[in-house]
């Protein structure tokens, strides 16, 4: 026996000797860590737009309707069937027996009262507003059946991406402009998560919700742990201290395929990276505040601008050869809507055209090689997300283009963009938003309603931009109940946004991102399969994530070192006569935003 056990022994220094992390026995808590460098812009689903903080909406609270993992189609959620009159005014939804996680019942009144209140405070409206602008109005006759009457036919309404609140903790918030959700735990919801402890900037706490409808999460914890540093991510999951990191460089992705009980993931990119050009913040009666440099008022100097970005260079270079260049907003995953420039409508790289179309609106090149005219120099700003190396690299690229057409781009790394927006303090930024199965939300936040009314009041534009054709053409697609003709509306969207060259899209680049197989044994991707597990449209990949070790015949969700860990613990087990079922913990992490 003491010869076993000496072996037992080696073979725990050999199997696990390094790996940074306890080993859990059955008896001991599960926990799931994902790394995020993302800050939290508020837990009120009212008012969260950032990636980290829709993620946690909807691990908390059911939406109406979810999207298939396999085919992205709709499926149920919180509604469990529905119906729509023939002239498509009047949808019916049946609100499933289910219950908060304090125990109170979930009923069609805290539907209704979700979306009502997205329909009568500005500030309710301010992330999800888009949803409701249509609706005529919201009814709840009895307990299991929500009634929506819309001013026109509406494309999206098995699409409402809008997390539904629970009326008796949340009608006397007070304002909501305000109100965070950040002061009472665990928060009641009715999703697979309980969000239980909130440490700002540090880390976010989540324990299972045993009575979902759909079935309890498998991990005891799910930790989202900040860690500002891309680097401290990568080293945090090679010590065990974080079982799952996204936004992975090529670089990154590249050297961890070697490191044991590591698995690396690639998948098609559902977001798309992108610079907003300042043309001059204003409110939506036209009034003009902050500091933009009004040269990018006049659209042949965007123009130029956009000829010296090289979006093949930047995805070879910044992103590894991991991406696609393309500057329409629907990644080329949502195959029905992605829409492409025609040669004759790309604006190509063309540092010549460039020049040309400066000097042919009088920009001339001073001592300095800065082009000027009327004493305003073509100098911008470009703020750039510090915690995004690929961002900061293709920034660099960007600079020494543009300054062979004589324009200086003033590259300056920054940990927050927010506030610059707010007060109109930019003149190019880096930016990136992820897109869902439906493009509706998306297409919605370059409308001129995104626009604020009043200063400091709510906002979703990204770039100050208002084209009265533009909106014409969005009212148009969101009515429109033909799939193919619908289509076709949306792809002429992201034409006239190509051609403003205001918001200005790079491309897509792949999802790169890498897991503790010794922690994590599967779990689904969004395609399944081979799709992404970070930022899905649903809570699949966490929802359904299972510990390594907790089923003996569990694959693991990309083979390698997670099949080496169970044949390990295979041969540890034999050789003590027993059986050990042996996990490793993780730390957590956090999201980029938009």
């Amino acid at each position: 026996m003491v010869g076993v056990l000496g072996t037992l022994g080696l073979l725990v220094a050999l199997f696990f000797g390094g790996a940074g992390a306890q080993a859990d026995t059955p008896d001991k808590e599960t926990t799931l860590t994902v790394a995020v460098s993302q800050e939290v812009d508020s837990l009120s689903p009212f008012l969260a737009v950032r990636r980290i903080t829709t993620a946690l909406g909807r691990l908390m609270y059911d939406f109406l309707t979810n999207y298939d993992p396999k085919t992205g189609k709709t499926v149920p959620g919180l509604a469990e069937s529905w119906d729509t009159s023939t002239d498509g005014l009047t949808w019916t939804y049946k609100i499933r027996e289910t219950n908060w996680t304090d125990g109170k019942p979930v009923t069609a009144e805290d539907a209704r009262w979700t979306f009502d209140t997205m329909m009568k405070d500005e500030a309710a409206a301010t992330a999800n507003g888009n949803f409701v602008e249509n609706f005529e109005s919201v009814a709840a006759p009895d307990p299991h059946t929500l009634v929506i009457k819309l001013k026109a036919p509406q494309a999206t309404m098995l699409a409402l991406d809008v997390p539904i609140l629970p009326k008796h903790e949340w009608e006397n918030a007070g304002d909501f402009s305000k109100f965070n959700n950040d002061k009472k735990f665990p928060i009641v919801g009715d999703g697979p998560w309980i969000l239980s402890k909130y440490e700002v900037n540090n880390a976010i706490t989540l324990v299972p919700n045993k009575k979902f409808w759909r079935g309890a999460p498998k991990f005891d914890k799910l930790v989202f742990r900040h860690i500002d540093d891309p680097d401290a991510q990568v080293e945090a999951l090679k010590a065990g201290e974080v079982s799952f990191v996204a936004g992975l460089t090529s670089a990154q992705a590249t050297s961890l395929e070697s490191v044991d009980n590591i698995t690396v993931n690639k998948a098609k990119g559902k977001r798309f990276q992108a610079i907003t050009i300042n043309p001059g913040a204003k409110l939506q009666d036209g009034t003009e505040f902050g500091d933009g440099n009004k040269a990018l008022k006049d659209p042949v100097v965007r123009e130029a601008l956009v000829r010296t970005i090289d979006r093949e260079a930047i995805y070879k270079t910044a992103y590894g050869g991991f991406g696609e260049a393309n500057g329409g907003e629907i990644p080329s995953r949502y195959k029905d809507y992605h829409w492409e420039p025609t040669d004759a409508e790309r604006i190509d790289f063309d540092i010549a055209k460039a020049n040309q179309l400066l000097d042919g609106a009088g920009y001339v090149k001073g001592s300095d090689g800065i082009r000027a005219k009327g004493g305003q120099k073509l100098s911008f700003r470009f703020n750039v997300h510090n915690d995004t190396p690929q961002y900061v690299q293709a920034a660099e690229m960007m600079r020494e283009w543009a300054k062979e057409a004589g324009m200086e781009l003033k590259v300056e790394p920054v940990s927050e963009v927010g506030a610059l927006l707010d007060a109109g303090t930019y003149d190019i930024l880096t930016t990136g938003w992820s897109v869902n199965p439906d493009p509706d939300y998306i297409l919605g936040i370059n409308k001129c309603s995104g626009l604020p009314a009043k200063m400091g009041g709510p906002y979703l534009s990204d770039a100050y931009y208002c084209n009265p054709e533009y909106d014409k053409l969005y009212d148009q697609q969101l009515a429109e109940l033909d799939p193919t003709k619908r289509a076709g509306i949306v792809k002429e969207m992201q034409k006239v946004l190509y051609k403003d060259n205001v918001f200005v899209v790079w491309g897509y680049a792949d999802q790169l991102e890498a897991f503790r197989s010794d922690v994590i044994a599967k779990m689904t991707p969004q395609p399944d399969p081979g799709g992404n597990y970070d930022s899905q449209d649903g809570y699949w990949s966490w929802w359904s994530a299972t510990p390594a070790g907790a089923t003996p015949t569990a694959e693991s969700s990309g083979g390698g070192n997670g099949m080496v860990l169970g044949v390990g613990a295979g041969v540890l087990a034999a050789l003590a006569g027993g059986f050990f079922l042996i996990r490793r913990r993780g730390g957590a992490a956090a999201d980029e935003r938009e």
